[in-house]
């Protein structure tokens, strides 16, 4: 009986195997017919191309994107970094004097301040014939009087070179808008207008002005914002931030602005706007 079961559970084993082998060979024929109808093959290709032509029109419009909303983000980032990171640079240079060895130098006239004591005030009074007129900068000499060079205080942008027999050849760098410095009474200018100049530069050399002949070989150094003169000692080795955000009042500040033309129109020579020595005439007026 055993045995009996046992040849009808080997006979249906190799009848699902035989199953299986010809449901094999029917699915096998069936793909090979599919294959050999005459459309399949071109619908294959056309199905391809589609899929590839799509995917190139996607990346293309990818791209048109990207150049849209200019996602360029390593040159946009060194633009934007690049350029404020020379004005914060030059924010934090310190003013200097205008010469090198300043050791072997003496300020012969100082800034005329109007909250000085009256003893001071006085000696900052530049004369001028029968004129008095207060100085709204420093002169600078050598102890021993020699030449010496002039540097630029600041770097900057040379933006007024002009002689001046009267007041003495000068030089106008501007730092920032409205901040300038201004080098009167100078020869031999190095530079023109339109130059950038660096912190050191050499600029021109000492000379002699009319306006101030006692002063004989020196410079007249000027620091300006909007055009009203301010103590250049106050700033010396203070960075150009610092005047950036002073706040001067009108009426201890406005004395020191230039004169008006009107008034300078009645010097025997009309000197250049903004001077120092132009006051002289003008006190009277």
């Amino acid at each position: 009986m055993d045995v009996y079961n046992s040849i009808i559970v080997f006979r249906m084993i190799a009848e699902v195997m035989k199953m299986r082998e010809e449901e094999k060979k029917r699915s096998s024929q069936g793909f090979k017919r599919f294959f050999k109808k005459r459309w399949v093959v071109p619908a294959i290709y056309i199905a391809s191309a589609a899929i590839i032509l799509t995917g190139v029109l996607w990346y293309q419009s990818s791209g048109n994107s990207a150049d849209k909303f200019n996602y360029k983000t390593t040159e946009n980032a060194k633009k934007k970094f690049n350029e404020p990171s020379l004005e914060v640079n030059q924010a934090m240079e310190n003013f200097a004097m205008p010469l090198k060895n300043k050791e072997e130098a003496v300020i012969q006239k100082r800034f005329y301040d109007n909250s000085a004591k009256a003893a001071d005030q006085e000696a900052a009074l530049i004369q001028y014939k029968d004129t008095y007129v207060p100085n709204t900068g420093i002169d600078i000499a050598m102890k021993d009087g020699s030449e010496f060079e002039v540097l630029a205080s600041l770097s900057g942008t040379v933006t007024k070179v002009e002689e001046d027999s009267l007041l003495g050849n000068f030089v106008v760098i501007q730092h920032d808008t409205g901040i300038v410095t201004q080098y009167q009474s100078v020869k031999d200018v190095k530079v023109a207008v339109g130059d950038q100049v660096d912190k050191g530069d050499v600029i021109a050399s000492a000379g002699q002005s009319q306006m101030n002949e006692k002063a004989g070989v020196h410079v007249h150094f000027e620091i300006r914002k909007d055009g009203v003169a301010v103590n250049p000692n106050d700033y010396f080795d203070k960075p150009l931030s610092v005047l950036q955000q002073a706040k001067f009042e009108d009426e201890t500040e406005k004395s020191n602005a230039p004169a008006d033309e009107e008034s300078a129109g009645e010097s025997e020579k009309s000197p250049s706007e903004g001077s120092t020595e132009q006051k002289e005439d003008n006190s009277n007026s």
